[in-house]
This record gives structure tokens, C-alpha cells and sequence, in this order.
């Protein structure tokens, strides 16, 4: 039955594969081009809200008082097998690092979020920056005329600057796909100008009158940048319409879907970090039928999303990472769910200097009464971050002074080496 079930796997990857190279004549070498000789890196995050169960997905114990419903097959990594609800991603695994063992001590679904996007648990006093607002700050492309760090389909609330400020938030687009709202002007070019000099006039009298310099004002700032957004050919990355069908329909006919397209096509113009979100993993009733359901729209469009980025060689340049709040209970409750479960959880990440076809850490097929275990090679989520910022090449350590004197690093973790495919990257910065 398994040989069945792996020659169908196959025959769909194949025909997977078939498509998005069709898809592709000559726009490998194109793609690598526009990233420019110096092949600037940047970051995909799916997210996946409300905490994905690890034991759906990447960590599955099937026949085990844990394992539910689950069923597991094998995987492009040897070894390695995951959920049979996710059989594209299962062969495309050999491209990524699968860690089975990140732990946290949040979980509370705010908290747990806040605390896996920054980095650091949330207090009342400080407000920290997500990992995508430290790498649009300390990376800066003159040339881009797009925000550097974009939001797709945002569910809560919008990823923060923190104490960068808020010109380093995330820009959201909550229908990707379909280009950006109010990116057009709506009367002739003779009109806007004549209303932009009516603002610039007000704008140059409200600072003579305030006594502020025009660079403290951060509507001015973003009024540029947004009119500079309005007149870029880079603008049409939001947009699908040159996207081939087959190559759309790969990717999924889903919101997420596109947003995974959309993302790749930001990153091919030169946009730092990409953020897109596939919410409706908590599942504290139904857990399997739930996951049933998001599995089906997260690993076409994540496999594929891996997939045209090597096809384009922009996988090394672009790491993916695919992660969640939290985990679910190895515990199934009585209405067939999995509650809230940040002990150990599972994400993966490609691309970009990670090992390859490799899975670190392990959990117990089953949980004995008593402490919650240990799992084997435990990954915190501020090593995790430590390590994609040295690979992005920004030093995690580096301190800053906030704005209320507070010295502060950026990661309170040292990059670890055992996620690289070459442990000497961490020696670089």
C-alpha cells in the first residue's frame, strides 16, 4: 500500500514540477538577474495562526495514544516521514530543515505570538520588533521603490516596529493578488499636481509653526514614499495578471495561494521580507478535520512556493520559514481537539544556508504523567533568529539604545551552527 501511496505522490509531484517548469522558459536566469549581483537576502514567513498541531503535520506518532487520527508517509529526506496530509511537501522535504523540538514558555495566543515573531517574551515596559522589522532596518535597498517588509492576508494585528518605530511595520495587503488599494490617483496628472503642492504648501507651514524639523514628520515621509510607490513599474509585483494559469492553479486557487505567489514575486523585485499568513489552526474542537482542511491549501502552495524559487535560483538567496505560535497537546480533549501546547513544536525552514534533508530534535511518541519531557536537541526561538539574522548577515548581538535609554540586542541567543549546511557562516559577522 505504501509503494501505491508513493507512486501517486510521485505522479502528482511530477506533474507539479511539470507545470511550474513549463511555466518557466528562461525566467530562471531572468529572476537571479533582477536580484542583482550582489544577491540580496530575503525572507518568507508563512504563518501559520492559532498554533499548528505539530502531530498533523511535521511531527506525526501515528498508533500512539497521542497520535489520533494521523497517518504518516515518507519523505524526499531519508528517515524522515510527516503527515500524509501534506504528500507534496513531502517531496519537496529534502530542500528544507525540519526541527521538531522549538520550545517556548507562551501559551497564550497573544503572548505566544509576540514571543515567536520578536523573539522576546512580552512585558509591559518595552515594546520589541518583529524579526521582519530588524531586517528591513538594518538592510536597507536605496533602489527599491516598494515597503520592505510586506504583510499578505493579516489576520491580527500588524507586525510592529517595536522600539525602531513604527515606519518599520509591516505593510499590509489583505487580498494578495489583486494589486494594492488606492495606488492610483483617480484625476489627471495636472490635478494631482496641483493638489501635492497645496499639501507640500500646508506641510512646510504646519512646520514653521510647530518648530519641528520636516524630518520628524512622519506623515510627510510616508506621503512620499507612497507617492514614490505610485509612480514604480515595481509595483505590478502585487499583481498575477503575468503569471502563467497553470502555474497560478499550482500555487492554489486560495488566498494563501496567491499570497505565496504574490511573495515570490516581491522577493524577485528585492523586497526584504514577506510575510503571509494562513490562519484557522486552532483547533481546540475537531483538530484532525481542521487540519485536514488547512493542510490542503498550505502544502500545494508551499510546495510549489519552494519549488519556483530553486527553479528561479532564488532559493539560496531567499530563506523560507513556515512556523506557528505554538503546538497542540499530544492529548486529545473530549471534544476532539488539541489544546494549547508550547513545550515543543515543529517549523521548517529552507533555503538560504540551512542544512538540507536534515530534522533536528525529536519528541516522545508518547507523554508519561508528571513534568511535561524535555525534547531531544531543543531549539529556542531566539537561536532559531540569531541564525537567520547571521545568515541574512546582520549581528543578532548588536545592541541598540531605545528610545527611553534602554540598551537592548537585537536576539538574547548566539546563531547556532548545527542548523547550516556550513557552521563557519556564524564566524562571518
Amino acid at each position: 500500500m505504501e509503494s501505491l501511496n508513493l507512486n501517486r505522490r510521485h505522479l502528482l509531484q511530477g506533474l507539479t514540477t511539470a507545470a511550474v517548469s513549463f511555466c518557466l522558459p528562461a525566467m530562471s536566469s531572468r529572476a537571479a538577474q533582477r536580484r542583482g549581483a550582489e544577491r540580496p537576502r530575503s525572507l518568507i514567513v508563512l504563518w501559520m495562526n492559532g498554533g499548528m498541531s505539530q502531530l498533523e503535520t511535521w511531527d506525526p506518532h501515528p498508533g500512539t495514544p497521542s497520535g489520533g487520527e494521523v497517518t504518516d508517509i515518507a519523505t524526499t529526506t531519508p528517515g524522515a516521514r510527516i503527515s500524509s496530509l501534506m504528500p507534496q511537501m513531502a517531496e519537496q522535504l529534502h530542500e528544507c530543515l525540519l526541527i521538531r523540538s522549538l520550545t517556548s514558555k507562551e501559551g497564550d495566543h497573544e503572548a505566544g505570538a509576540a514571543f515567536v515573531r520578536t523573539g522576546y517574551r512580552p512585558e509591559p515596559t518595552l515594546k520589541y520588533p518583529t524579526l521582519g522589522a530588524i531586517i528591513a532596518h538594518e538592510l536597507p535597498q536605496p533602489d527599491l521603490q516598494l515597503p520592505p517588509y510586506v504583510v499578505l492576508t493579516p489576520r491580527i494585528p500588524v507586525p510592529e516596529g517595536g522600539y525602531l518605530g513604527n515606519a518599520w511595520n509591516g505593510f499590509r495587503v489583505f487580498e494578495p493578488g489583486s494589486g494594492v488599494s488606492n495606488l492610483n490617483a483617480g484625476v489627471s496628472d495636472a490635478r494631482q499636481t496641483r493638489r501635492l503642492e497645496g499639501l507640500d504648501l500646508l506641510s512646510r507651514q504646519f512646520v514653521q509653526r510647530q518648530g519641528v524639523a520636516a524630518g520628524d514628520v512622519l506623515q510627510q515621509d510616508t506621503m512620499g514614499r507612497a507617492l514614490q510607490m505610485m509612480k514604480s513599474e515595481q509595483r505590478r509585483a502585487f499583481q498575477l495578471e503575468q503569471e502563467p494559469a497553470a502555474l497560478q492553479a499550482a500555487y492554489g486557487h486560495t488566498e494563501f495561494g496567491r499570497g505565496c505567489l504574490v511573495a515570490r514575486r516581491l522577493v524577485e523585485t528585492g523586497v526584504r521580507v514577506v510575510e503571509v499568513m494562513l490562519p484557522g489552526f486552532d483547533t481546540h474542537i475537531a483538530n484532525h478535520e481542521g487540519h485536514m482542511t488547512q493542510c490542503r491549501i498550505l502544502d500545494p502552495a508551499m510546495a510549489t512556493l519552494l519549488s519556483d524559487l530553486r527553479q528561479r535560483d532564488l532559493l539560496q538567496s531567499t530563506i523560507v520559514l513556515c512556523i506557528s505560535e505554538f503546538g497542540r497537546t499530544p492529548r486529545i480533549n473530549p471534544a476532539g481537539g488539541r489544546d494549547h501546547w508550547p513545550g515543543w513544536f515543529s517549523c521548517v525552514v529552507a533555503g538560504g544556508g540551512f542544512r538540507k534533508a536534515a530534522v533536528i530534535g525529536a519528541t516522545p511518541a508518547e507523554l508519561p504523567t508528571g513534568e511535561p519531557p524535555v525534547p531531544e536537541q531543543p531549539v529556542s526561538i531566539p537561536e532559531l533568529y540569531a541564525t537567520i539574522l547571521t545568515l541574512m548577515g546582520i549581528d543578532g548581538r548588536k545592541e541598540i539604545i531605545t528610545p527611553i535609554g534602554r540598551p537592548i540586542r537585537f536576539v538574547d541567543a548566539e546563531p547556532t551552527g548545527v542548523l547550516l549546511t556550513d557552521p563557519s557562516l556564524i564566524k562571518s559577522i
